[in-house]
């Protein structure tokens, strides 16, 4: 028996229109997932009470920036990696000179352009000596001997009778702290992972209509 193939230019223009066709599903889906996959890790930002700001960090490309390809893929990242993966695994925080982590309690305010606030700059910018206050039960404190102003942060008291001083407390003082999770991304990336094949099809079925 004898056989014979031959490849008619009709039959070689539709696998290069299937192979073109395989490119544009390819990129489609994984540009679909991408997207998606942003969404859902901006929606659990926002929803774990963490700001628009922080989930508008989260980013997305898909590859090739440009054209289409079968070995397309989708990359999705924050910009603000350090805050988010803290958040997502729930890390225990120690101080990094082996002492003290100095919470700031709410008479202490916020430091400038939401940059951390630290007790020395605290000290610089209220014209305040802060104080130790050991505490056998609980954290200790770091305390300034002063007064609350009407917005309930502690400042210099000008009083000369010593009407309205008082301590206030301003840092907590723990030798660590448990940060909680409140982020799950792992789970929402197998998710957009395991709609891959789904969309890749569904793209392809698309072209074909």
């Amino acid at each position: 028996m004898k056989l014979k193939l031959d490849v008619t230019p009709d039959l070689v223009a539709a696998m290069a229109a299937e192979v073109k066709a395989g490119e544009k599903a390819v990129t489609a889906a994984m540009r679909e997932a991408g997207t998606g996959l942003k969404t859902a890790w901006r929606g659990q930002i926002t929803g774990a009470g963490l700001g628009r700001r922080l989930a508008n960090s989260i980013r997305n490309q898909t590859y090739p920036k440009a054209g289409e390809s079968l070995n397309a893929a989708a990359l999705v990242w924050s910009k603000a990696p350090v805050i988010v993966g803290a958040h997502d695994t729930g890390p225990l925080i120690r101080s990094k000179d082996g002492f003290w982590l100095a919470i700031p309690l709410p008479a202490a305010g916020k430091g400038r352009r939401g940059a951390k606030l630290t007790p020395g700059e605290w000290e610089r910018r209220r014209g305040l000596r802060l104080r130790f206050v050991y505490r056998r039960r609980g954290p200790s404190l770091l305390v300034a001997d002063g007064r609350l102003n009407t917005k309930g942060l502690g400042v210099v008291s000008r009083s000369k009778t010593g009407r309205g001083r008082a301590t206030v407390p301003i840092f907590l003082l723990v030798p660590q702290v448990k940060l909680p999770k409140r982020l799950d991304l792992n789970r929402d990336a197998g998710r957009a992972r395991d709609s891959v094949p789904g969309l890749i099809v569904a793209n392809w079925m698309e072209g074909q209509v």
